[in-house]
C-alpha cells in the first residue's frame, strides 16, 4: 500500500440519479422519453441538430439545479483527508467537482461545455445558457455539446485505463457495467487489487472477485469513506 493510498472510483448514472438527474436506461432505450437514436448519436445531429440542441439545453438546466449528494461529498471529504482520490465517471454532470473533488475524468464528456463540430480540441465552458443554432467556434463551425454520443470513440479511455492500473483500491459506484468500452475498465486493475461495487443490485452485477455492496451510493459510499478515514488506509478486512 502506498504512503498516500490511491483510491480510483468509477461512477455511473446511479450516483447522479440520487441527486435527481434523470439518466439514460438501456432497458427501454429512452432518455427523458426520447429514443436515444434521436438525441444522442452523430446521425441525430446530422438529421436534426435543433432537436439535439434543445434536448441538451433542457438537460443542462436540470443539472444546474441539481446538488451533490452524500456520495459525492464523501469522496471529496476523503481527498481532503489526504487520500489520493481519482474519479473516472461516465456522467456528464459536474456534481463531483461541485462537491469538491479535484481529479475527475469524464469518459463521456461534460454537458456544461460546448465544442467545435470540426475541431474537438476547441472547447468552451457554458457558464450560463445553452447552445443555439448559429453559435459557432473560433473557426466558424457550429458548436455542439461536448459529450460522447453513441457510436463515437471515447478519447479519454486510455487515460482511464492508466488510472485504473495505478489503483490501490477500485471502487465502482452506481453503474451496471454494461456500457462499453467503459465496462472493460475492470480488466486493467492488477490481479491483487481489491475492488468493490456499490449498487442496489450489486449481487447481480458484480463480476467474479468484486465485492458486492448492496446499497445505494448515498448510503454505501459514506460508510466506506468513514471506515477508511478512521483506519487511515483502504482496507476492508
Amino acid at each position: 500500500m502506498a504512503a498516500s493510498p490511491h483510491l480510483v472510483v468509477f461512477t455511473g448514472s446511479g450516483i447522479s440519479a440520487e441527486s435527481g438527474i434523470k439518466t439514460f436506461r438501456a432497458s427501454d432505450g429512452l432518455w427523458e422519453n426520447h429514443p436515444v437514436e434521436d438525441v444522442a448519436t452523430p446521425e441525430a445531429w446530422q438529421r436534426d441538430p435543433q432537436q439535439v440542441l434543445d434536448f441538451y439545453n433542457q438537460r443542462r438546466d436540470q443539472i444546474r439545479r441539481a446538488k451533490p449528494n452524500a456520495a459525492h461529498k464523501a469522496l471529496a471529504a476523503l481527498e481532503q483527508e489526504g487520500f489520493n482520490v481519482s474519479i473516472i465517471t461516465q456522467n456528464i454532470d459536474d456534481l463531483h467537482e461541485r462537491a469538491g473533488s479535484r481529479h475527475v475524468l469524464h469518459l463521456h464528456g461534460e454537458i456544461l461545455k460546448a465544442r467545435s463540430s470540426i475541431d474537438e480540441r476547441m472547447r468552451y465552458p457554458l457558464l450560463k445558457g445553452g447552445i443555439e443554432l448559429g453559435s459557432v467556434c473560433d473557426k466558424g463551425s457550429q458548436l455542439r455539446p461536448d459529450v460522447v454520443w453513441f457510436g463515437e470513440s471515447v478519447p479519454l479511455f486510455a487515460e482511464a485505463c492508466d488510472l485504473v492500473s495505478q489503483a490501490d483500491f477500485l471502487l465502482v459506484v452506481g453503474t451496471s457495467l454494461a456500457v462499453m468500452p467503459a465496462a472493460s475498465l475492470l480488466s486493467y486493475i492488477d490481479y491483487d487489487t481489491p475492488c468493490a461495487l456499490v449498487d442496489p443490485e450489486a449481487d447481480m452485477l458484480s463480476p467474479p472477485g468484486v465485492l458486492a455492496i448492496n446499497t445505494t451510493a448515498g448510503e454505501g459510499v459514506p460508510a466506506l469513506v468513514n471506515r477508511w478515514k478512521q483506519q487511515g488506509n483502504l482496507l476492508l478486512s
